[in-house]
């Protein structure tokens, strides 16, 4: 299957920068077959029937954008931006770094001496390794907690590229690049569709006969890479760890049996459902990574309806929501989005999709 099919324009003013105040005020497109119909976030609970479960992803996001200076004495002060990916130790993390060109294996970076510092005063890290395409592992001098702490007060929170390369983040990011039922420290990108969220919304969904539900993926930076094979088969999808305990696997095939529908809130949790699925549909207890590639053609096996942001063109998540609703119906969608102004990726509105 061609990418160019999953290509688009989009004009840049569509590209939101900020989020929608309140949260669930954001535009909500909802996307059944052929009809499309304009809400709000707040019409939610509305759109919902009696026995619907929401399965919300509860990770946590944490300030994984760091800024270190190289320490080469021959040519000291070089800066390098680093945004964590992936921890594979105590003392270690998987990174990418701009420019990557800047660094070789054995070369010491030192966080923090631009102004901020961690309660030990600056954070170094040594280059322990290099890979294809700006990655790089990264092995501190903390570990453990200590090493936690020491990021969450020199970092930032770990914007996309396409807002961090036209604002820097700051304290604002903090709150709104949060789910307010975040939990699970782990994730280096947002589950977005959870953003829209509030206390009261969530409240209302309750009144309405909806269940809520939670599971956990730490999402990656990888999931803002596209596709840059000129067929999809040719892509490499990122790995990323996640769990559903047996108490929510149980719950969720009870309200299945009994005729309710599963409705993902996010592109996330909709993965981690899937990857949960086994024989006969039936969702498992799961506790691993995934790097499921979802595309047109996948046979669905858990979720019913999806509520998702609007996506980058290219990208796995615009080939996974053409999976579940269409690509023709998606296309059209996403059109009708782009004519009428809606905002798009990590804090634009939002869409509510039936599985076709």
């Amino acid at each position: 299957m061609k990418t160019d099919l999953f290509d688009f324009d989009l004009p840049e003013d569509r590209i939101a920068l900020r989020p929608a105040e309140p949260r669930d005020s954001a535009r909500l497109l909802v996307v059944d077959g052929g009809r499309l119909e304009d809400r709000v976030v707040m019409d939610l609970p509305g759109l919902l029937r009696p026995g619907d479960a929401l399965v919300f992803n509860d990770t946590r996001v944490i300030p994984a954008a760091l800024t270190g200076e190289r320490l080469r004495p021959e040519a000291p002060g070089a800066r390098v931006h680093f945004n964590l990916m992936r921890r594979i130790g105590d003392d270690t993390w998987l990174a990418f770094a701009r420019p990557a060109k800047r660094l070789a294996v054995g070369d010491q970076i030192r966080f923090g001496a631009q102004g901020r510092v961690c309660l030990a005063g600056t954070l170094e890290a040594r280059v322990a390794g290099r890979g294809e395409g700006g990655e790089v592992t990264l092995s501190f001098a903390l570990s453990g907690a200590y090493l936690d702490e020491a990021i969450a007060v020199l970092g930032d929170m770990p914007l996309p590229p396409y807002i961090g390369q036209r604002r820097p983040a700051d304290e604002a990011d903090r709150a709104d690049y949060q789910t307010v039922y975040a939990r699970h420290e782990g994730a280096v990108a947002s589950p977005t569709a959870g953003l829209h969220f509030t206390p009261e919304l969530l409240s209302r969904i309750d009144a309405a006969g909806a269940t809520r539900h939670f599971v956990t993926l730490h999402v990656g930076a990888g999931t803002f890479l596209p596709v840059k094979s000129q067929d999809v088969s040719g892509h490499r999808m990122h790995a990323e760890w996640g769990e559903v305990t047996p108490q929510t696997a149980a719950a969720l095939n009870d309200i299945r049996a009994r005729g309710g529908r599963i409705v993902a809130v996010g592109t996330t949790s909709l993965r981690l459902l899937e990857s949960a699925a086994g024989e006969n549909d039936v969702l498992r207890p799961f506790a691993d990574e995934t790097d499921i590639f979802i595309t047109p053609g996948y046979r669905f096996k858990v979720v019913d309806v999806l509520m998702t942001n609007f996506h980058l063109p290219r990208s796995t998540l615009f080939m996974l929501v053409s999976a579940f609703a269409g690509l023709e119906t998606m296309q059209a969608a996403y059109a009708h989005a782009i004519a009428e102004g809606y905002r798009f990726y990590s804090y634009g509105d939002s869409s509510l999709l039936l599985r076709a």
